[in-house]
């Protein structure tokens, strides 16, 4: 990945990340809670991944 992909999947965490705080602070649904979760593990992972 190039520094442009480098920075859409940093935006990409961040954006999953305030979401999941949204989703914990309104209390919603433990699925909803850990459909979240997931989707920031798997953008984290991909960032690993990539050696970044």
């Amino acid at each position: 990945m190039d520094k442009r992909n480098r920075e859409e999947l940093i935006q990409l965490i961040e954006a999953a990340r305030r979401k999941l705080n949204q989703s914990i602070d309104e209390k919603r649904r433990y699925e909803e809670i850990y459909q979240d979760s997931v989707r920031l593990d798997k953008l984290i992972e991909q960032y690993i991944v990539a050696g970044f």
